[in-house]
């Protein structure tokens, strides 16, 4: 039986630790590169079984809670990098301070720990959501006899992206953007672009085509219907933008000046909408899993239990509760300088944290936690901070901060409690103890905040982030956390474009309404807001290749006679190797940067670049290999 075999041995939390940094590392440069990140439980299971092998004795167990830990160093860097770098933005910070990088993420990723404790019998056990990545992280635990094969394909797929990222990055052979955008009639702005990364290929077979083309729907609805009537009808009534047409400004700079400016803000509207109506769906799921979760405790000593029931002691998590959120209070008073508002300000984060850790729960369980709306939760929580503080504190320079760091810590808190459930999931198919996988969650988060912040400050030297400047006129975009920091800004400046933020709530409504009807209908194909919300704020030169990956993967799935074997099989882990071996290039040639100040230290000599075409071919062979390691598994 499963309750005989060791979980929490020496190997197995010394594996966990490693795997957690190593994938921090990487989801924060793919998060702040292409403004998504991917669940890495299924890679962080292989590559578990694969070194678990080199023992004499491990067991499936032993590899689950390598992966519990793993997953959750990659999950807490998606809540970092997706607000943290808003403090950059904003020059509240020049550089990201490390102990307070560690406070917040650590603070948020614990609380995310302890708030889902109680949710997990009622999502996992009473109520049958699906968890598509906890399910396939047991599938493959289960079948993983010979791990060898998976391995080869992580390995290889490593490599490829690695050397695709050292020849665009590194040797400069081509630019890792194509695209063109000409005016059509006198100012009517027509675009086309496409980036040239595997990892954004491999997002999208990993996310599968449903999600890949609403992400390429929103990008559709910023880039081929907002951005061309903006450029038509309202553009000389906004003096910056109409100076920068008279100027002559080429049509590619102008359209990301209006994205920029005011499109994307469609997308803060939908994300806000999308974020209130998740939290609105699951409320009688909250309610049940409160409950749940405190009777099953109080019965304890009644109801003898099975070892995969037991959780963490409720008086554990709510003293736990109670110790990280003192600190926080401290360290909000430091930042308004009043204890009034240090303790309003560590309300709205403990009240606002346990609602969309469980919102983040319950759609993890739905959609999966690649597919989380994770942004708009995070928006939502800033935007209601924003006005809150505005109105108590009235416009001041520490406000739009004083929103981040209570959004940081809430975002970091869900982004723990989605992945937190899929392990769960997966423990509870494969027979493990819930509190021994909530240990390891908790070091896995402990793990990755000490390094979160050196890895943030040498990507933030090297490639710059956010903001184009002189000396780095193409950083990583940082889409999410650039939106906040807007937001943020925008309530307390009174810069914000309500009505785009308007019209973007309307758009999401309306995504909401024809999601219910296919819902009603049962239909395969569904539409949560999230998703297109997503498409609209990122550049649509990142929404292509995620559409092409998701096509393969559609692709694959029509050859499979069991639909789990795409999500399972060698297609995802070298789709996997490709995310990896690209972050991990990334973060390696920052080093050379930083220490040379020097972005093309490592440039090829003038005339050997090929171009263009070489990067497009490039390219077009990688999706045939992940076509045909998709294929050999379908």
């Amino acid at each position: 039986m499963t309750q005989d075999l060791p979980q929490l041995t020496l190997k197995a939390v010394l594996l966990g630790i490693v795997l957690s940094i190593v994938l921090a590392a990487a989801n924060a440069y793919l998060g702040l590169f292409a403004g998504m990140t991917v669940s890495a439980s299924i890679p962080a299971a292989v590559i578990s079984m694969g070194l678990l092998r080199l023992f004499r004795e491990s067991n499936i167990l032993e590899n689950n809670i390598v992966q519990t830990a793993a997953s959750a160093g990659e999950s807490l860097a998606a809540g970092v990098i997706f607000t943290m770098p808003a403090l950059v933005i904003l020059d509240y910070w020049d550089v990201f301070d490390y102990w307070w990088v560690c406070a917040i993420a650590g603070v948020g990723g614990l609380l995310g720990v302890m708030f889902t404790v109680p949710l997990r019998r009622s999502l996992i056990v009473e109520q049958p959501l699906v968890f598509p990545e906890g399910t396939a992280t047991a599938e493959v635990l289960r079948v993983g006899d010979d791990p060898s094969r998976g391995i080869r394909y992580l390995a290889i797929a490593a490599l490829i992206g690695a050397g695709v990222k050292l020849a665009e990055t590194g040797l400069q052979l081509w630019n890792g953007i194509v695209q063109t955008a000409t005016f059509l009639g006198q100012q009517t702005i027509g675009y086309v672009g496409t980036n040239l990364s595997p990892a954004l290929i491999s997002v999208g077979y990993i996310v599968g085509l449903n999600i890949a083309v609403l992400i390429f729907l929103g990008g559709t609805v910023s880039w081929y219907v907002a951005i061309p009537i903006y450029s038509t009808f309202f553009i000389d009534g906004d003096p910056a933008l109409a100076a920068k047409l008279a100027a002559g400004t080429p049509a590619v700079d102008l359209a990301f000046d209006i994205w920029s400016s005011k499109v994307r803000y469609l997308g803060v509207g939908a994300m806000l909408v999308g974020g209130i109506w998740a939290l609105v769906s699951m409320r009688q799921s909250l309610v049940s899993g409160v409950r749940s979760g405190l009777a099953q405790y109080r019965d304890r000593a009644t109801t003898p239990t099975d070892h995969r029931d037991h959780d963490t002691p409720m008086p554990f998590v709510l003293t736990g509760i109670a110790v990280f959120v003192i600190p926080m209070f401290f360290l909000y008073q430091n930042i308004v300088d009043s204890v009034s508002l240090g303790l309003i300000m560590t309300l709205v984060m403990v009240v606002a944290g346990f609602l969309f850790a469980s919102v983040a729960a319950y759609m993890a369980g739905l959609v999966g936690s690649s597919n989380n709306p994770i942004s708009g939760i995070t928006i939502a929580t800033i935007l209601f901070a924003s006005l809150l503080l505005l109105w108590l504190m009235g416009p001041t320079s520490v406000g739009p901060a004083a929103a981040i760091m209570i959004g940081g810590v809430v975002c970091c808190g869900a982004a723990i409690a989605g992945d937190n459930m899929q392990d769960l999931k997966a423990g509870n198919i494969v027979g493990a103890t819930p509190w021994k996988q909530q240990v390891m969650q908790a070091v896995g988060v402990l793990s990755a905040v000490f390094f979160l912040a050196p890895i943030l400050n040498l990507l933030l030297q090297a490639y710059g982030i956010g903001v184009p400047t002189a000396e780095h006129p193409e950083p990583l975009l940082a889409p999410q956390a650039t939106l906040m920091a807007s937001v943020a800004l925008g309530v307390f400046g009174g810069g914000l474009p309500w009505t785009m933020v308007a019209i973007g709530a309307a758009i999401g409504i309306v995504i909401i309404v024809i999601d219910e009807i296919l819902r009603a209908r049962e239909s395969s194909f569904r539409a949560p807001v999230l998703a297109v919300a997503v498409g609209i704020y990122l550049p649509l030169e990142l929404s292509v290749p995620i559409l092409a990956g998701g096509l393969i993967a559609h692709a694959v799935a029509r050859l499979a006679d069991n639909p789990d074997k795409v999500r399972t099989g060698s297609g995802m882990l070298f789709a996997a190797g490709l995310i990896t071996g690209e972050a991990l290039m990334g973060i390696l040639l920052a080093i050379p940067i930083v220490v040379t100040g020097e972005s093309d230290w490592l440039a090829a000599p003038a005339g050997w670049q090929p171009g263009s075409v070489a990067g497009l071919l490039t390219i077009a062979g990688i999706m045939l290999m992940l076509y045909r390691a998709g294929r050999s598994a379908a």
